[in-house]
């Protein structure tokens, strides 16, 4: 009898994992196939596909304005917002587009993280999409959005940065940070108690690849329901926003998500 119980338990535990599997891929693929129909039935009823050069200048220009009063008319927006893509399949011109897409609101800082490291490894390769999507996106007006790789967390910019970020700078920060403290007591130049939350935060952020701003939002991107070790000290206080993937997403999924962290009460704690 103890053998079926437990036969009859492994087929009802695959069973719900089976479900949730399901469930998340009707839910990502469903959210693609309505976004694909949206983008080919809208533009031949608004009959868009007739404009003319000129047209698609103007509508351009009025995108850029739309979008910067967009940014004005929220309560509050974040300082630093950081993209955390928790999928397999990435898209580089997706993702420039919602860099391309925070400048324009207002947002000055961002981040962009996976947890395989492929955008540290092909950071160059990003920007350049960034650049190629503020011509198209932004046209003769992307003078004043200037992007910076930032390679040292510690600089001060005024304009765009871009800062790419990788598990090295989440969990193994936190290690090399536990090493130096135990070290210094080692070498009795700490003692136990002078060892608190202050110190392990300034050590923290003496390191070259760790923002100076902690997160204010975060937009994870896949159906994981995980932050994939994406700087675990500094996201104690950051808004979390869940989107089905970062594949074909639009501007309005991203203003949608802004208007959610503004009208969000964060107690900090209290």
């Amino acid at each position: 009898m103890a053998v079926l119980y437990e036969v009859a338990w492994r087929v009802l535990h695959a069973l719900i994992h089976l479900q949730r599997a399901l469930i998340t891929w009707f839910r990502v693929h469903i959210w693609r196939w309505k976004r694909a129909v949206v983008g080919l039935l809208l533009p031949l009823a608004l009959g868009f596909h007739s404009q003319k050069k000129t047209g698609h200048v103007g509508k351009r220009i009025s995108r850029r304005v739309c979008w910067g009063a967009d940014g004005r008319t929220l309560e509050k927006l974040p300082l630093h917002l950081g993209l955390l893509i928790a999928e397999e399949e990435i898209h580089y011109t997706d993702i420039a587009n919602l860099v391309v897409w925070c400048m324009a609101v207002g947002i000055s800082y961002v981040s962009v993280y996976d947890n395989q490291g492929v955008f540290r490894g092909n950071n160059s390769r990003l920007l350049e999409e960034i650049r190629r999507q503020q011509q198209e996106l932004l046209g003769m007006d992307n003078s004043k959005y200037t992007v910076e790789l930032l390679k040292n967390g510690t600089d001060k910019q005024e304009h765009q940065v871009l800062k790419v970020l990788s598990p090295d700078d989440g969990q193994l920060s936190i290690v090399k940070a536990a090493q130096q403290l135990c070290k210094a007591i080692e070498q009795k130049e700490k003692t136990s108690k002078d060892i608190n939350v202050t110190v392990l935060d300034s050590l923290l952020r003496e390191s070259k690849n760790i923002p100076d701003l902690d997160p204010d939002l975060v937009l994870k991107f896949g159906p994981v329901e995980s932050t994939l070790g994406f700087l675990p000290w500094h996201i104690r206080l950051t808004e979390i926003i869940s989107l089905p993937s970062h594949i074909d997403v639009s501007y309005d999924d991203l203003f949608g998500a802004l208007q959610r962290y503004a009208s969000c009460e964060q107690r900090l704690g209290k």
